[in-house]
């Protein structure tokens, strides 16, 4: 029986030296997915520019490979932009957002020299400009807007509806209070708008509403107060393969439409094409990464179910519990193997809900078997908890058949590092 091949090194061996669990990450696959940003986005189209949404996954060999690649950064926290810092990213290429920004992160994007400040709300605002003022600069900022548009995704990821935690509401007494607030300013320099109408998105439906929507916005803020929007955040949100009919798209399935679209409203409304900025995340490393556990136990329930355990779960990849997600995934032992027993993976914590994956067909998983579950390389490691002191797992990059440890495996030393 052939073991699992990922990007040209073989899955037990990879378990068998690091141990598991074990996330595997490609740099190659991150690379091309970046590549593809450039050439068919920044490259294609003029006053343009791209981001790395770094919640899906950050590291610092994560930074490295993207600012090599000439892509920016989104950071939504201190810690974030600690570590972007630590591994030496560009800061004007830095995008700091956030819903609930500390006074302290503020100040500190202030210092570090961000390149844009994506506002949230009238209270960072305020916090923002006299930070600015008290270092006697003049920070460069975004509002964040919820442009109302309903998307076919789940409910806890879709981020621009009017109901959000998220952004401005286009109602005009909210938009002018904002506008006419920041256009006052010494310490800010308002140079147009962000929005993300959520994550996960197999089709460009929800974003093409959204551009028809902005591009109104553009028009009334320029006839109320003779502004130009210099600069315009489309977001990210491109939705990856997952589990059976689902469809990674290009990049440019998406970005095309969305620049045509824009460039046809601009053009009827009489405004000027601003600067346009994306920012994906999950598109870039969802696919380049996996996960490996080791098989534990079986628990054989006669006409119900069969559950295979393994060594990880819940603290590792919470988004099965937090989303429903399901994934697809292989004895990589025997990936050859004939998958002939259905069953249910679970994960080892005290949860009834640490199910990773339900009723998948397997190839007859037994104890000592290595298992790689697909496409985990978003949200996995960076929403990884210690939940029931698990020891959080480590991370290899892979390249074109070579492999080294990116980040090492915690040990229980670590689990109580903190405590006094």
């Amino acid at each position: 029986m052939a073991h699992l091949q990922f990007d040209g090194c073989d899955a037990v061996a990879l378990a068998t030296e690091y141990g598991t669990p074990l996330y595997v990450v490609s740099e190659r696959m991150i690379r091309d997915r970046l590549r593809e940003i450039r050439k068919d986005f920044l490259d294609r189209y003029p006053n343009t520019g791209a981001l790395y949404a770094s919640k899906a996954l950050q590291t610092l060999d994560i930074c490295r490979i993207v600012a090599s690649e000439g892509i920016g950064l989104d950071v939504v926290s201190g810690g974030e932009l600690f570590a972007a810092a630590k591994a030496g990213f560009p800061m004007d290429k830095i995008y700091f957002h956030g819903n609930s920004k500390t006074e302290s992160e503020i100040r500190m994007a202030v210092e570090y020299g961000v390149g844009r400040v994506v506002v949230d709300n009238l209270h960072e605002l305020a916090i923002l400009d006299g930070a600015a003022r008290t270092l006697n600069r003049r920070v460069k900022i975004l509002f964040r807007v919820t442009p109302g548009v309903d998307t076919h995704t789940h409910e806890f990821m879709s981020t621009g509806k009017l109901d959000s935690k998220f952004g401005i509401p286009l109602d005009p007494r909210v938009r002018d209070e904002y506008v006419g607030a920041a256009l006052g300013m010494e310490g800010v320099e308002l140079l147009g708008f962000h929005f993300h109408v959520g994550s996960q998105l197999l089709s460009n439906e929800s974003h093409l509403k959204a551009i028809s929507i902005i591009c109104k916005l553009m028009v009334e803020v320029r006839d109320a107060y003779g502004m130009t929007t210099r600069e315009l955040n489309l977001g990210g949100g491109y939705g990856i393969h997952y589990q059976d009919d689902e469809q990674t798209r290009p990049l440019s399935y998406f970005v095309d439409a969305m620049m045509a679209n824009l460039g046809t409203a601009c053009s009827a409304a009489g405004v000027a094409m601003p600067r346009v900025v994306i920012e994906p995340g999950r598109w870039v490393v969802g696919e380049a990464g996996i996960t490996l556990y080791t098989i534990g136990s079986r628990k054989v329930i006669p006409d119900v179910r069969t559950y295979v355990g393994v060594d990880g779960g819940l603290p590792d990849n919470p988004r099965p519990a937090l989303y429903g997600a399901v994934y697809e995934a292989t004895v990589a032992d025997r990936d050859d193997g004939p998958r002939n027993e259905v069953v249910t993976v679970a994960g080892k914590c005290c949860e009834t809900g640490d199910i990773l994956i339900r009723d998948i067909a397997l190839q007859s998983p037994m104890p000592g078997d290595i298992l790689a579950v697909f496409t985990t390389g978003a949200y996995n490691h960076s929403m990884a908890s210690n939940y029931n002191r698990l020891a959080r797992p480590a991370m290899v990059l892979t390249n074109a058949g070579k492999h080294r440890l990116s980040v090492r495996r915690e040990t229980f030393e670590d689990l109580v590092a903190r405590e006094l």
